[in-house]
């Protein structure tokens, strides 16, 4: 009789966590489903949630794809749309030979960011951290009214503390100066290292600090990796290079290879914006006021002869917008494709893109570092890597020290540098910004820099030599895709 109690209350316990188990999967299952992520993504998280209950729902919870919202500065779009002119009109103006396919790659631009085209006067692209950190100080120092910038990686070491020391004393100057990093990325900028830039008068605040806060919902996997610099709403950086040591060869012989571009004019009143969205945005943390100044801030300045146009992208936006212009901009690609960038995770979008290109005869090029700072990026790119070459894409593996460009050249009147990767974090998760170019200018600047670049890479072969545990962790890498 005991034995039969003991059978039967194990069988209810049984029959009891069973039930539950059911229960929560059903619940976790609309949850997920109601996200709308694509059927692979969807399915992947659905089975991890059945799998590992507990450890799963946490994970999803703090690293699942979710879409933020964020207020607009209502006032700042007021000013923006008073300002937004026909894109194509523009465009047909300064670049008269352009094909019809580049006021197409505008329309999506624009459609799909809310930024118009512009111009600028001046467009000068900065290579190597020491050529950018030396523009960025000097124009620093000629600053009259503010100092905005916003910054992924801000490192309190060499560069980093002559820019806070410099930056607090324009502040005690009475420039106005405003300074916003993400926390994680800059996780090692403590305190101690900003109190005396605060001190000075300056404004300084963490984009989406790692703990919750006054959150109900976790942030932790959405960063700023932006890096913007706007000087008197006059002059704009972005690009790859980042507040740190490791991309200044004065410092750190193997410091990264990377680029920025120098701006001025129009355009960099709409980087302008995207930074002060940006700041007010992470405000909702910190006690701090809007900025009010507009027309100190976005100064009507003359119109240049550059047709530029600023592209962001960020889990506040479901349009996707560097993904799609990505794409687009390859697919409308009649001569060639020449892509640099640290981590390539592609999209299946983004892969059809580039083989098809490849196929119907474009030269397509792809330029990634040898080895990454990421073991596992680079298991992940390099799993793409026969594929691509089967179909004719070009592969180079950068060896002279880490590749950090992030740069694209299309035929001989497009061209695009910015902060993103061409990777799913850059294009889903990240809050991003991009400069896209029509014209030869830069086309011409960035597809030099790139043949410079090839000097020092090696091509890479079809169905080159790899043990069986390269092959093996290169596939596991590859699983890992929808989260580097």
């Amino acid at each position: 009789m005991d034995w039969i109690a003991s059978h039967l209350t194990h069988r209810n316990l049984m029959l009891a966590l069973s039930l539950i188990w059911s229960a929560y999967v059903v619940v976790v299952g609309i949850w997920i489903l109601l996200q709308r992520r694509a059927p692979v993504a969807t399915l992947s998280w659905l089975l991890s949630m059945a799998v590992i209950p507990v450890v799963g729902i946490g994970v999803y919870y703090f690293l699942g794809p979710r879409r933020l919202k964020r207020q607009r500065l209502r006032r700042l779009r007021s000013r923006r749309k008073s300002r937004m002119r026909s894109s194509v009109a523009r465009l047909r103006e300064k670049v008269p030979q352009a094909p019809d396919s580049l006021k197409q790659v505008v329309k999506l631009v624009t459609a799909s960011t809310h930024f118009p085209v512009s111009t600028a006067e001046h467009m000068e692209l900065l290579v190597g951290g020491a050529a950018t950190f030396d523009d960025i100080m000097a124009a620093v120092r000629e600053a009259q009214h503010h100092v905005h910038l916003e910054y992924y990686i801000f490192e309190p070491d060499q560069t980093g503390m002559a820019l806070l020391h410099l930056l607090a004393e324009k502040a005690r100057a009475g420039v106005q100066v405003r300074l916003l990093v993400d926390a994680l990325g800059s996780k090692r900028l403590g305190r101690r290292h900003y109190a005396p830039l605060e001190a000075a008068g300056a404004e300084f605040v963490l984009f989406h600090p790692t703990k919750l806060g006054r959150r109900l919902r976790p942030v932790t996997n959405f960063r700023t990796h932006r890096k913007i610099v706007v000087i008197d709403g006059r002059i704009g950086y972005t690009g790859g290079v980042n507040i740190t040591d490791e991309e200044d060869r004065r410092i750190q012989p193997d410091a990264y290879h990377d680029v920025h571009v120098r701006l001025e004019g129009p355009v960099v009143n709409w980087l302008q914006t995207v930074f002060l969205e940006d700041w007010a945005y992470a405000l909702e943390y910190d006690s701090k006021t809007e900025p009010t100044d507009y027309d100190a801030l976005l100064p009507e300045l003359p119109e240049g002869q550059q047709v530029v146009q600023v592209m962001t992208s960020g889990p506040d936006n479901n349009m996707e917008a560097i993904h799609r212009v990505h794409v687009s901009a390859i697919h409308v690609a009649t001569r060639r494709v020449w892509l640099t960038t640290p981590y390539f995770v592609p999209t299946e979008p983004s892969m059809l893109a580039l083989t098809n290109a490849a196929l119907r005869g474009v030269d397509v090029c792809l330029l990634v570092p040898e080895k990454s700072d990421s073991r596992l990026v680079t298991a992940a790119a390099r799993s793409y890597f026969d594929e691509l070459i089967n179909c004719g894409v070009k592969v180079f593996e950068y060896q002279a020290s880490m590749l950090h460009s992030k740069t694209m050249v299309v035929d001989d009147h497009l061209g695009i540098i910015g902060t993103a990767n061409f990777d799913n974090r850059s294009f889903r998760l990240n809050y991003e910004v991009c400069v896209v170019a029509y014209g030869e200018r830069l086309n011409t600047k960035l597809a030099t820099q790139f043949e410079e670049d090839l000097q020092s890479a090696r091509r890479v072969g079809y169905a080159r030599p790899q043990s069986f545990w390269q092959r093996l962790f290169d596939s596991a890498a590859r699983l890992c895709s929808p989260l580097l």
